[in-house]
Formats: structure tokens, C-alpha cells, sequence
């Protein structure tokens, strides 16, 4: 499948953060790497490695701290708190020269980690996969089920250890298998988030995005690291761990809890269970509901909330939430995000044609846009132009 000119164009504003993001991030890892062999190895050893460690002790304290006194009732949060506090011990035990990160064998020029490393690894890229998992399936994961995804650690190793064949490659490889779980949940996730807001500022998969592909370069230098070990990989191994978890804490501290309308039903996706409200029908035609609602946006533009979701339309329609995403799919054949996109895009049309001086700024916050940034980029896609490019050709 292709994509035209347009659909390209879209796609490259709706994910250039990210790819950008990515680009960064690995151009960071490569020239960290090649400045690290400049470095003399005792200073690494003896200076760099424990102040590094310290660091990440330090953001995984003070991470802890912030999450669990603004948690809010949030279960990611609450989980990614556990999760540096998980950090926060082995950075001491690291410290304190308990454990290590790694146990070089072999020759001085190439050394690599023995199954034992491995499987620590492995438990590290495990800490690490739980967050996205309960973003992306709330409800799902639990005690058991997070234990059962280290079973298949365990059979590696203990096969590692009683067959004559080197598995170190599927201990290596095996974080990164877990990657394709989450990124089988991600349509499902935008398009659940979809149904139910106007805004995927504080709440987009783009940001579950950034986070895999920390977690990828992360895995990426942890499989170098295992078969060709040197102090340059382990000093990139460590400072993107120690960006990973400051930038993620930062994220998740100030990132809206999509699920929060499911939670207060007491309910839980993708199949919430039946009550009462959900078995009835409608008593009105959809035809007799659709001039209900139109009614209502045309004379109080709920739309222009920056908040606006969908359960705000039961104001005027009497259905639960199943319903309401039912019938805007089927009366406008479009989500309701992207139906309030559209609005929005009239809106600003409207004024920008009435108004051609005001800045897209301001005409980005009078539409209910979060920022300009956000209403530059749906304008692009409903559009296929930029409000400029659409403004110059009214002229």
C-alpha cells in the first residue's frame, strides 16, 4: 500500500515529534558512545560509573516521592513509583558494590556478559514493561499475570544452563519481543481515547510512542552491550537509563489518566460489564437525536471547551457512553474526536476568514485547541492544507 502526497504529509506532522524524538535520542547514544573511549577507563571505573549510579538513585528517590504524594488514585503512577523504588534499591546495592551491572569475561578488548548478566537484563527490561502494559490495558495486568511474563526468563536460563547450546541470544532479544505486545495494543488504545475525548494533548499514544522507543535504544545497547562489553556501551547503557526514568517520571507526573471516566464507573475496558443503563435502548429515532444535538452545538458550541468529552453529551442525549460512541460513528461516519476536530476546524475557518490579522495562537484557543502546534496539525490532516496555506488561498 501507498501512501499519496497528502496522506504522507500527514503522517510526517502527526508523528515529526517523534521521529525526531528518535532521531535524537540515537545520534545522543552513538556520539556517547564514540566520547566514552576518549575517557581513560580507571577515571569510568573508579569516578563516572558511581556518580552516574548516584544519579539515578537520586531522580528514582525524589521520582518516588512526587508520584506517591500526587498520585491521585492513578494506578500508573502509583505502579511507576514502585518501579523506581525498585531502581532505587539496586542503584544502592550497585553502590555499595553488593551487585554489578555487569561481569566481563574473556579478553581486555572484547569482553562480553555471562547468562547470569543476562537475566538481569532481563528482569530490568521487565521493571520497565509494566508501566506501558497498564497504560495500554488497564486492568489487565496484575501480580499473577506480571509473574508469568518472566516464565519464559526462566526456561531460557535453566535451559542455557542444561543444554549444550549458548541461549544468550534469546535472553537478549526476548525484552525487545516484548515491544510488539505493546504495539498491538496501541491502535486500540488511540482509538478507545479517541471515542471518548476532543483532546489527545495530555493523553496520546504519541507518548507511549517516545516511551518504546526509549526502551528499544535501551534494549538495542543492552544486546551490544552483552556480546561486546565495553566501558563506552555501560556509560550509554547508564545515562539513558538515567534520562529514561527522569524524562518518564516528568511525563507520567503531569500526563491526564485517560481511563479516569471507565474508573469512576467502576468499570474496565475494552468490555465493560452490562448494568441496566447499558441494556436500554433508545427511545427516540437517531434522526430526532441528531437535530437534538445539532441544536445544542449550534447554540452553545460545547466544542470550544478544551475539556470537552464524550460523556458531555448526555446533557441533551439520554444514553450511556456505549451508545453515544455508537451513534456518532454511525450518524458521521468519523470518531468523536474526529467529529469535534471538524467542529473545531469550521470554527477557526470562520474566524480566521472574519478575523485574517489574529495570530493562530489565539485562533487555536478560541476553537478549543490545546495549543497552536495541535490545531496546526488537525488542520493539516481535515484539511490537507496549512491554516495559512488555506488563508492565502481565500484571498
Amino acid at each position: 500500500m501507498t501512501l499519496k502526497g497528502s496522506e504522507l504529509r500527514r503522517v510526517c506532522v502527526e508523528y515529526r515529534a517523534e521521529f525526531v524524538f528518535g532521531v535524537v535520542l540515537g545520534a545522543s547514544v552513538v556520539v556517547s558512545y564514540a566520547l566514552a573511549h576518549q575517557l581513560p577507563m580507571d577515571f569510568y571505573v573508579h569516578s563516572l560509573n558511581p556518580i552516574l549510579n548516584g544519579c539515578i538513585a537520586t531522580v528514582s528517590l525524589f521520582g518516588a516521592i512526587l508520584l506517591f504524594r500526587h498520585h491521585k488514585g492513578v494506578h500508573v503512577r502509583i505502579l511507576w513509583a514502585c518501579t523506581l523504588l525498585v531502581w532505587l534499591l539496586l542503584s544502592c546495592l550497585l553502590l555499595m558494590r553488593v551487585m554489578s551491572y555487569y561481569a566481563p569475561v574473556g579478553s581486555d578488548d572484547v569482553l562480553s556478559l555471562r547468562g547470569r548478566e543476562l537475566i538481569i537484563g532481563d528482569v530490568y527490561a521487565w521493571l520497565l514493561i509494566l508501566y506501558p502494559i497498564a497504560v495500554l490495558r488497564p486492568g489487565w495486568l496484575n501480580a499473577w499475570r506480571g509473574l508469568v511474563m518472566l516464565v519464559p526468563v526462566a526456561v531460557i536460563a535453566v535451559a542455557d544452563k542444561l543444554l549444550a547450546v549458548d541461549l544468550r541470544v534469546l535472553l537478549a532479544v526476548l525484552p525487545l519481543l516484548w515491544v510488539g505486545v505493546l504495539i498491538f495494543h496501541m491502535r486500540a488504545y488511540r482509538i478507545w481515547c479517541e471515542e471518548n475525548y476532543s483532546s489527545m494533548d495530555q493523553i496520546d499514544v504519541q507518548w507511549i510512542l517516545r516511551y518504546i522507543i526509549m526502551y528499544v535504544v535501551s534494549g538495542v545497547c543492552y544486546t551490544v552491550l552483552s556480546f561486546s562489553y565495553s566501558y563506552g556501551h555501560a556509560f550509554t547503557q547508564q545515562w539513558l537509563l538515567l534520562f529514561m526514568l527522569a524524562y518518564s517520571t516528568e511525563q507520567i507526573l503531569f500526563r491526564q489518566d485517560p481511563w479516569v471516566i471507565i474508573r469512576r464507573a467502576k468499570t474496565l475496558p475494552p468490555e465493560p460489564e452490562e448494568t441496566e443503563e447499558d441494556n436500554s435502548t433508545p427511545v427516540l429515532s437517531n434522526e430526532e437525536y441528531r437535530a437534538m444535538l445539532e441544536q445544542w452545538i449550534e447554540a452553545d458550541k460545547p466544542y470550544l471547551d478544551a475539556d470537552f468529552r464524550l460523556s458531555d453529551l448526555r446533557q441533551v442525549l439520554p444514553m450511556n457512553r456505549t451508545y453515544l460512541s455508537q451513534f456518532i460513528n454511525k450518524e458521521y461516519a468519523c470518531s468523536f474526536y474526529q467529529w469535534v476536530s471538524r467542529l473545531r476546524i469550521e470554527e477557526a475557518k470562520r474566524i480566521m476568514t472574519e478575523q485574517p490579522d489574529m495570530t493562530m495562537e489565539d485562533v487555536a484557543k478560541r476553537c478549543g485547541f490545546a495549543s497552536a502546534r495541535t490545531f496546526h496539525r488537525t488542520f493539516l490532516r481535515e484539511i490537507e492544507m496549512t491554516p495559512k496555506e488555506w488563508l492565502s488561498a481565500q484571498s
